[in-house]
């Protein structure tokens, strides 16, 4: 048994009330620098007594009442010896989480009901309450409050589950709204991919021109790669349960029955269309209809990107370029621009036309250096040219060495990629020439020029 609780908790019922309406504010402030000081150090035993009598007694004293308590009864659910003293613990917690929101919903100006909520959401669900329904409504209710707060991706991504689990159930959710969910989501998804590239470009660019990066710079760098990889983990987390669900089959008849109440709504139009056009279901007269109506409510980067697709596939090539080039000087955000840019390099790799697509890609990366997936797009098309690049066996495969450089570059501005990128680069190395063949040639430390498409230079590996 664990006397210090029993005899803590023996205190609290005998003593805690008539101390507690004797407390004045000075008191207050007292017993808060006590539980502060011991929560500091992770003494939260030592830490609960006085954090309980301030939360009961001043609970508009300050934020970090709740800041600190979240973590103390975070740590006391996490160590609790049985299941009864779990739940009084957790039900300590979500009532809390209440009280945060009541007693300081906003701090130095901006909004935390999002954030709170969320975390509260995520409590819920990490510590077994089997409710999804109450777990969805209140992540929900967070995001609807207040999205903009609501920025912690793994909670995001369960919001998501929770009601993916909820329309496998058949309750609440419908396949309508788990596909608008997954489009709010994913967007909100992007804007954090966005804030979180837009800083590591700052760096990016630092190193770029052989600055180097101060003690914080550096730590910093490392807080963003870390949080670029679990923006990026989560969102394929909610994109491998959506295509369970979004195929052709489905998407097309769902959408269909419901253009006519929505054919006024561009917001509706582009992400359906945006969903058909990611599962590569443009060939279906849907399409069409979607974007075009689109195009006619609110022309746009994207309706231009769209109609762009349209004339690709009705091979109307010369068209199709105007449309992107429509499409890229429409958008003004530059992050927003490489997304489109980086699209149409895909299209037109899929297409075959390498130099189209290489331009793009580069076009991308100029307006986002975070964006490593250009980076891969370009090593994976001089790794598939390897055989019409060079006049000898030797000299083709030496174009793996330069699309496992490029490969390596992914990883290096988007750590998220780094274990794709290791991987693609180690595989294109394994095909490029060996120490034995450099060795035969006798060419090591010089250079190898393609003189197809790629129109670059190799260095043969120095033995």
């Amino acid at each position: 048994m664990n006397y210090l609780k029993f005899f803590r908790n023996l205190f609290l019922i005998i003593f805690a009330l008539p101390i507690y309406s004797q407390l004045s504010s000075d008191e207050c402030i007292e017993k808060l620098s006590i539980f502060a000081e011991s929560a500091k150090i992770k003494n939260y035993e030592a830490a609960y007594e006085p954090w309980k009598i301030v939360l009961d007694n001043c609970p508009t004293l300050n934020v970090a009442t709740y800041q600190y308590g979240e973590l103390i009864l975070k740590d006391f659910i996490k160590k609790s010896s049985n299941d009864e003293e779990k739940k009084r613990y957790l039900d300590e917690l979500l009532t809390m989480y209440d009280q945060w929101v009541e007693n300081f919903p906003i701090r130095k100006g901006i909004n935390q009901i999002g954030k709170i909520y969320s975390s509260k959401g995520q409590a819920m669900l990490d510590n077994g309450i089997s409710d999804k329904s109450l777990i969805y409504d209140t992540f929900d209710y967070a995001f609807n409050n207040d999205p903009n707060s609501f920025t912690n991706p793994k909670s995001l991504a369960y919001y998501f589950q929770t009601a993916y689990d909820l329309f496998k159930t058949g309750s609440k959710i419908d396949l309508e709204t788990l596909f608008e969910k997954y489009e709010e989501l994913t967007e909100k998804f992007q804007l954090l991919k966005t804030d979180i590239s837009k800083n590591i470009d700052i760096i990016l660019n630092k190193e770029e021109l052989g600055t180097p990066l101060t003690s914080r710079e550096e730590r910093n760098k490392r807080i963003y790669d870390t949080n670029s990889r679990a923006v990026s983990a989560y969102l394929q987390l909610i994109d491998q349960l959506i295509a369970k669900e979004a195929t052709c089959d489905i998407l097309i008849p769902l959408y269909s029955k419901s253009f006519e109440e929505n054919k006024n709504n561009s917001l509706w139009i582009r992400r359906a269309a945006g969903r058909l056009d990611g599962k590569d279901c443009s060939d279906d007269p849907l399409f069409v209809t979607l974007v075009e109506q689109l195009h006619s409510l609110e022309p746009s980067a994207d309706s231009a990107y769209y109609l762009g697709i349209l004339n690709d596939k009705q091979g109307n090539s010369e068209d199709a370029l105007n449309y992107y080039q429509e499409s890229v000087s429409l958008q003004t955000d530059n992050y927003k621009k490489a997304n489109i840019l980086y699209k149409i390099a895909v299209k037109f790799k899929n297409a075959g036309r390498r130099v189209s697509a290489r331009n793009y890609a580069e076009q991308a990366l100029s307006f986002q250096p975070s964006l490593g997936q250009a980076y891969l797009l370009i090593a994976n098309m001089y790794a598939d040219s390897a055989n019409g690049c060079g006049d000898t066996q030797f000299n083709k495969r030496a174009v793996f060495w330069l699309a496992a450089q490029t490969a390596i570059k992914a990883g290096r501005v988007d750590s998220s990629l780094k274990k794709i990128s290791d991987r693609t680069a180690a595989a294109f190395n394994g095909r490029a020439p060996s120490k034995t063949d450099i060795f035969t040639e006798g060419n090591q430390g010089t250079s190898i020029r393609f003189s197809c498409w790629i129109g670059k230079s190799v260095k043969v590996p120095n033995l």
